[in-house]
């Protein structure tokens, strides 16, 4: 499995990129491994507040339905629109062009306790 050392990850299988008090989220590749091929992204709207550990989203592959859930709290300031019409982009480039919606961080405090990629790397293997 690819866990880019850069990255955050949640134990709910989303991976986070920081810059500043503004992050961009999605799902990663185990877990779009484990969905299969997917076929629908729904992404929160922009402007939502989102709270860490909620669902603020899914993902719908030919398997199953998933929920994603907010590794932080925030509010909504992007989401990937390109999703809609290519969501195969989650498993062809889940750590690219398939991100999900960018957060600007409420809580900065919740970024240092999500999983660094040698942790994740360990739950997903453990």
């Amino acid at each position: 499995m690819n866990v880019p050392e850069h990255l955050r990850y949640s134990t709910d299988h989303e991976w986070v990129s920081r810059d500043g008090d503004v992050v961009r989220i999605g799902i990663t590749d185990y877990a779009q491994d484990a969905l299969g091929d997917v076929v629908f992204v729904q992404a929160p709207d922009v402007g939502v507040e989102v709270k860490a550990g909620e669902s603020f989203g899914e993902v719908e592959s030919t398997k199953s339905v998933s929920d994603v859930y907010a590794p932080l709290s925030g509010t909504v300031l992007e989401v990937n629109e390109a999703l809609a019409d290519g969501p195969q982009a989650v498993n062809d480039d889940p750590y690219g062009e398939g991100w999900i919606c960018a957060l600007r961080m409420s809580e900065p405090s919740e970024f240092d306790a999500l999983l660094d990629a040698a942790a994740y790397r360990a739950l997903i293997e453990g």
